[in-house]
């Protein structure tokens, strides 16, 4: 008998669960519905570096997700055959202001590459080194590339994988939906049961789990980035990315598309307005390293609602007064990375009992959800 799954957001971590249940072993089984209604999603909006190798972030559960989450990439990119404009392994430079600083971040490079071949190859470049792989820069500072890093952009990201899927078992229904107090989705054509349900609604979940007489300690906050067209030759394509202390990342496309961003707003709220003083703060952040750009190249400015909790760490599990309602979320800014990863471990749940412990990546539920 077919299993009906219903998967409540088309965010990074329902895109990738639908392409997960679709493509897994025993995909056959199940029949997913996916409704999504996408205002203010954070994935929508995002363009990012896939490279969490040298964060400073020291929490042992976010980096052992987000590690694996760089290393299911590029498995995900062949499995589903993602094009350039979703993801490109271009390398990622990453930049200290104190040169003793950058040394400790090689050092620290240096032993984790040894053990993690997800990152490639790791050098430390001085300022014209840096230059020569990103010409772009009129003022480039010295840093550590580690060549395995890459980009990505949210929208074409979620966009390929769920096209994926509904070549075998995939349905998307673009609504806004709820649950109610036994679990039902309720639709505009009226309530539907499933058998079950992966809640990743971000930072509107506690609303959608409210129903069910829970609550989630998650709080908004606000991300906005800048898009700009700058002339850029055939030759400067897949240039790295850039990720500099401090200051907002530099992320170029081909076809002179560059993205700076995004900023951190935790008094924004729910708020998609795009304000000017993030817009000149995002442009003046690229400006110091790219001296030539022009407001009148900025072409677009995106706005996103990321989800946090209070310890910052990304959570996903079974709802103990519901097991038939799989949850995951508060990903923050990490969510490009640590999403996939999420809706991975989730539809593998869905269609096999064979898991891996997920306390590795995750406090249990009960920390986020009561």
């Amino acid at each position: 008998m077919v299993k009906q799954v219903a998967i409540i957001s088309g965010g990074i971590i329902g895109a990738t669960a639908a392409f997960y249940l679709s493509y897994l072993k025993g995909h056959e089984s199940v029949a997913v519905t996916l409704f999504d209604e996408d205002t203010g999603q954070a994935t929508k909006a995002a363009s990012g570096i896939i490279s969490p190798w040298l964060s400073k972030r020291r929490n042992k559960r976010w980096y052992a997700l987000a590690k694996q989450g760089a290393e299911l990439y590029q498995q995900l990119v062949n499995d589903a055959q993602l094009s350039a404009n979703a993801y490109c392994r271009t390398g990622t430079i990453v930049t200290r202001k104190d040169h003793a600083d950058l040394l400790d971040l090689y050092h620290e490079a240096e032993i984790k590459a040894a053990q993690t071949p997800a990152m490639g190859n790791v050098e430390l470049l001085s300022s014209a080194e840096v230059k020569r792989r990103m010409p772009i820069l009129t003022n480039p500072p010295e840093g550590v590339f580690v060549s395995g890093g890459a980009r990505i952009d949210g929208q074409h990201f979620v966009a390929e994988l769920l096209a994926n899927a509904q070549q075998e078992n995939l349905a998307v229904v673009n609504q806004r939906v709820s649950l109610d107090g036994s679990g039902r989705v309720l639709t505009e054509q009226g309530p539907r049961q499933f058998d079950r349900i992966i809640v990743a609604t971000g930072a509107w979940m506690h609303e959608t789990l409210k129903p069910l007489g829970l609550s989630l300690k998650v709080r908004p906050q606000k991300g906005q980035l800048i898009d700009l067209l700058v002339d850029m030759p055939a030759s400067w394509d897949n240039m790295p990315v850039m990720m500099p202390e401090s200051m907002s990342d530099i992320i170029p496309f081909n076809h002179g598309k560059l993205v700076v961003g995004a900023t951190h707003e935790n008094d924004g709220g729910f708020d998609l307005t795009p304000k000017e003083a993030a817009k000149n703060q995002l442009f003046e952040n690229a400006q110091y390293f790219i001296e030539q750009l022009s407001k009148a190249q900025i072409t677009d400015m995106r706005v996103g609602t990321r989800a946090y909790t209070d310890d910052f760490s990304p959570f996903f599990g079974i709802l103990p007064t519901m097991p038939s309602i799989l949850v995951g979320g508060g990903l923050g800014s990490s969510g490009l990375t640590t999403g996939p990863m999420i809706g991975y471990h989730l539809a593998q749940s869905i269609l096999s009992s064979h898991l891996v412990d997920w306390n590795h990546y995750t406090k249990p539920i009960g920390t986020y959800i009561s």
